[in-house]
């Protein structure tokens, strides 16, 4: 019988994101991430109800451990495309993705096997920026949009020095306390895939589009296990790409937060409120990071 040795499945959802696709899953590769080979992970990349689905055939020639899969669904929510792809990844070790519009820093995969060494349960998370000067949110009603985002990001070199997106980005509203504070919400974190069996992985009966705020929940149930360390990766994040966002990418009165709060009370039949844990910090803080410790 082979072994298995993969160390870390990523699983990653889109939804009409050809555009968004191209650069987040270069920096997926082995060309862009630093100290992995592709022998020790594997991407799963799940297109959910797309009307423009990514091609496979391109998907799957990135790089040989990228795995492509095309999901249907009933709801305009990815939590059935996240379950599938939890479903069929082969490692111990999940990464999960929900929003595939954010590219990663170089370092986040290797780092998340390290933490994955110290602890036997740990739950490894990043913080979160938006491409851009402001919060997309307030970007948008100040003429922000793709166009003008491809400029911002060919004015610098991030495929040779991924690093380089902290100097055109700030602090998603989740992570606007920086390194140091604790997130509601991580859009790329780790997790041990047993531990996302026993929760039943994402909750399918969270049905609004994109949906709502079960990331959230996911992290909440997962810090309530108190086998689990929390980890917090230093100097490394994941950026959004401006993609016409049902929460990320509309003005904050038009934000859909009221609905997804709602629906989150009528399946938890409580308030949502967020998990506080203390988190171990691993990493270091290039240069150009540094002034994201608040």
């Amino acid at each position: 019988m082979i072994k298995n040795n993969i160390k870390l499945s990523v699983v990653i959802v889109f939804y009409n994101m050809k555009r968004e696709a191209v650069r987040t899953l270069y920096s997926l590769t082995t060309k862009y991430q630093t100290d992995i080979n592709e022998s020790d992970y594997e991407v799963i990349i799940v297109d959910s109800n797309s009307s423009q689905p990514l091609d496979q055939e391109w998907v799957e020639s990135i790089q040989s451990n990228f795995i492509y899969r095309y999901v249907e669904s009933p709801w305009p929510s990815p939590c059935r495309a996240m379950n599938i792809g939890i479903d069929i990844s082969r490692s111990e070790s999940i990464v999960c993705m929900i929003d595939g519009a954010r590219i990663l820093s170089p370092g986040v995969l290797s780092k998340m096997i390290l933490a994955n060494d110290l602890f036997s349960n740990a739950f490894v998370q990043t913080i979160a920026m938006h491409i851009g000067e402001k919060l997309q949110n307030i970007s948008v009603e100040e003429g922000y949009n793709q166009e003008v985002e491809d400029k911002l990001i060919a004015s610098i070199d991030w495929q040779q020095d991924g690093y380089q997106l902290f100097n055109i980005s700030c602090l998603a509203a989740s992570s606007k306390g920086g390194f140091l504070n604790p997130i509601p919400e991580s859009n790329c974190f780790c997790v041990p895939k047993r531990k996302l069996v026993e929760l039943n992985g994402f909750d399918e009966n969270f049905k609004s589009i994109g949906g709502g705020i079960v990331n959230h929940d996911v992290l909440n149930r997962i810090l309530e296990d108190e086998e689990i360390q929390p980890v917090t990766l230093l100097g490394e994040a994941s950026f959004h790409q401006f993609h016409g966002g049902v929460a990320t990418n509309v003005p904050m009165v038009e934000h859909p937060m009221k609905i997804f709060l709602n629906e989150y009370f009528e399946l938890r039949k409580k308030p949502f409120k967020p998990s506080i844990r203390r988190s171990f910090f691993l990493g270091d803080l290039p240069e150009n990071t540094r002034k994201f410790i608040s």
